[in-house]
């Protein structure tokens, strides 16, 4: 038995609606720190980029409720910044939508900074080398070089971001809660289908979620495709 996604409740509708807003902000936040933390990881050499790089890539291996965990405390009013931030706008972190966000900044950061920083890894020296010796600022070779180039990459980046928020369970239920309208992501709202034995609406819900991921699955690949052929095509600089 399968509802059909136009015929699902609109409190499904409602959480996948948090969900992509969610996903949304986060990964344009993530970008932000992706762009400067990639292009400096691809060029680093010193331990202190090693040990940042692995700590960036923790959250793949880490379960996702540990991570819950850790953020939830370190994010409550009995520490600082929880503190600092119930002072400022008046609520705590946890069980609300901002805490959302941190927590999803924090699980897919690796998976928007390793593209990009593989982008920029795959850039060819002298092409940067022949920008400063036509007399650009390494800002200016940044911007009109070496990003241009690194675009696919972003757009990889940006995409697998966005998947991986919309796929969050663990971090969110442990930081979030199932709180209707405020934390109760797409990934919640179908688990509670499921532990209501609502199959048919689990099944459409299930079906929807599977169609977007497999649609941005595909765009990213396309990216990452788009981002070899560019590598291997002789570059020309303006």
């Amino acid at each position: 038995m399968l509802t059909l996604p136009w015929n699902l409740p609109a409190e499904l509708w409602m959480s996948l609606g948090l969900t992509l807003r969610l996903a949304l902000v986060s990964t344009a936040l993530l970008m932000l720190m992706a762009l400067p933390l990639g292009a400096w990881l691809a060029s680093a050499r010193s331990r202190l980029a090693l040990a940042i790089e692995i700590l960036i890539a923790m959250p793949l291996v880490l379960p996702p409720t540990v991570i819950g965990f850790y953020l939830l405390v370190l994010l409550s009013p009995r520490h600082a910044f929880g503190h600092w931030w119930q002072e400022v706008f008046g609520q705590p972190l946890p069980f609300s939508f901002a805490g959302l966000v941190i927590g999803s900044c924090v699980y897919s950061l690796p998976f928007a900074v390793q593209p990009v920083a593989a982008a920029f890894r795959m850039q060819r020296p002298e092409v940067l080398q022949a920008a400063y010796s036509l007399g650009m600022s390494r800002r200016q070779a940044f911007l009109h070089i070496a990003l241009p180039l690194a675009r696919s990459g972003v757009a990889a980046g940006s995409l697998l971001a966005f998947a991986h928020t919309i796929g969050e369970f663990g971090v969110v239920l442990m930081l979030g809660g199932n709180i209707p309208g405020v934390t109760r992501v797409a990934s919640i709202a179908l688990y509670d289908q499921a532990q209501v034995l609502n199959y048919a609406h689990a099944h459409g819900f299930a079906l929807l979620l599977l169609a977007m991921s497999f649609l941005l699955l595909l765009c990213t690949t396309l990216a990452q495709k788009r981002q070899e052929r560019r590598r291997l095509a002789p570059v020309a600089i303006k």
